[in-house]
């Protein structure tokens, strides 16, 4: 029966159950691998959450594109969350940049009353993060440059700027690993190494998500998916992009520049 008003009534979906039995595996699957006991689980829990993941967005896609329950008002609704999410993301680094400033403003006679403390090297921040830094800001102009594509039609140069944005993503976490990889300090060093690790590793997550929502939407711009007034889609990866974009701004100028 046709519902005549603009709300979208979701159909019943085996979703939400599958996302949080993997959510649980993995995250048991992990404590098991801190104490050495296998990582199946781990493994078992990630598949869970993948499959989950490509088969839901697939039903979003067909209820946005095929059955047109996106209308005008659910859009609005979704902005709305999206922007709310963003907003939670924003407190949840902002408790790594609080530790980070408690420790750093006010060292302690047990970090040596110095920071960084005693016997801790930090990087050198005009190498790799400043590096990392441009590429982020590159990104940041490509993206736009493809909602701009989007809007006014232009196929091929949204389709390009988007696979460069997703490069440029995916160059950053490369660069990053490699990063970590050289670091003269690990997360059991003091607090600096805690705060240090946390902070830009939990970015770093954030930056693969926003790699594979990138790439997501790279997949239905070649599926000719968006157009100038249906895109929202691409509109809230743009938007959680540019969260990223920020939130390393304030690590390079904070953790990197200013703290080392």
């Amino acid at each position: 029966m046709k519902n005549f008003h603009p709300y979208h009534m979701v159909h019943l979906s085996p979703w939400p159950l599958t996302g949080a039995l993997g959510g649980l595996f993995l995250v048991s699957g992990l404590v098991r691998c801190f104490y050495s006991m296998g990582g199946s689980l781990l493994f078992f829990g990630g598949l869970i959450l993948v499959l989950t993941s490509v088969q839901w967005w697939r039903d979003v896609v067909r209820e946005g594109c095929l059955s047109g329950d996106h209308s005008l008002l659910v859009v609005s609704g979704l902005k709305v969350g999206m922007l709310l999410f963003i907003v939670s993301e924003v407190f949840f680094f902002v408790s790594f940049f609080w530790a980070f400033f408690h420790s750093s403003l006010a060292p302690t006679l047990e970090l040596g009353l110095i920071w960084p403390p005693f016997m801790i090297e930090g990087f050198n921040p005009f190498h790799v993060p400043l590096l990392n830094t441009s590429i982020l800001l590159a990104s940041g102009v490509s993206v736009t440059w493809c909602h701009h594509s989007i809007l006014s039609g232009e196929y091929f140069q949204a389709v390009f700027s988007l696979g460069l944005t997703l490069f440029l993503g995916v160059y950053f976490s490369v660069l990053q690993g490699f990063e970590y990889y050289e670091a003269a300090f690990g997360i059991y060093d003091s607090v600096y190494g805690s705060t240090f690790f946390m902070a830009t590793g939990f970015h770093g997550l954030h930056v693969l998500i926003g790699s594979t929502f990138l790439g997501v939407c790279l997949y239905r711009s070649c599926r000719f998916h968006f157009s100038g007034w249906h895109h929202f889609g691409f509109e809230a990866a743009a938007w959680y992009w540019h969260f990223v974009d920020v939130v390393w701004l304030f690590l390079f100028v904070s953790i990197y520049w200013w703290g080392k």
